[in-house]
């Protein structure tokens, strides 16, 4: 689905989320976004009790704007071992050494990563099969960037109804790519992974008494 706004702010994506609720979405585990701000509070207030996911690439772009040129290679790589990590557990001792590397050479890098850990991280709680593609919102910039490749072509639309009919036929075609071919995101597999990780969660470690 797709619709049209006059403006980002969260009074439009409100409008938005709640057009897909009434199509029937519900249960949703976690949306991943920017850090818009108009965009995030829209989420926060329309998704309760789902997580919110920060992009990483974003948020990797956001920390080395404020990094030491001379820095941003290493602490680059350092950010990818955090996003790498297999549990909440290790991110964080992962964040606590490159806090206590870099807190005095790249302090304002440093005071964003460590605030914006949460947000981050919320993906790690989710199967990890899924994790790479859903801890970033590059698929829906690739998806925007096609559509406005194809914009540009046109340059001023006559009306509405052009602009639905050429935005209605890339996400016609993706979907038919995402429904015949390889499955992007198969939700069966999805939910069979996360009862498969609530069983193991609720499994109590064995006692040993001495």
């Amino acid at each position: 689905m797709f619709a049209r706004g006059f403006s980002a702010d969260s009074l439009g994506w409100r409008n938005f989320f709640s057009s897909l609720k009434d199509r029937g979405l519900s249960n949703v585990d976690i949306v991943v976004s920017d850090s818009h701000k108009g965009l995030k509070s829209a989420i926060l207030k329309e998704f309760q009790g789902s997580s919110w996911q920060r992009c990483q690439t974003h948020f990797s772009r956001n920390i080395l704007d404020v990094c030491p040129t001379r820095l941003q290679p290493e602490i680059k790589n350092r950010l990818r071992e955090l996003y790498d990590a297999p549990t909440t557990e290790v991110a964080r001792t992962v964040l606590n050494d490159i806090l206590d590397e870099y807190s005095n050479t790249a302090p304002k890098a440093m005071e964003l990563l460590d605030a914006g850990f949460d947000d981050i991280t919320q993906v790690l709680n989710i199967p990890i099969k899924y994790r790479k593609r859903l801890r970033t919102s590059n698929i829906i910039e690739r998806l925007n960037q096609e559509i406005r490749r194809r914009e540009r072509v046109i340059r001023i639309f006559p009306n509405d109804e052009s602009m639905n009919r050429l935005i209605g036929a890339i996400l016609i075609d993706l979907d038919e790519k995402w429904s015949s071919g390889i499955i992007w995101l198969d939700m069966h597999e999805y939910h069979e992974s996360k009862q498969d990780q609530a069983e193991l969660q609720q499994v109590e470690p064995t006692k040993v008494v001495a």
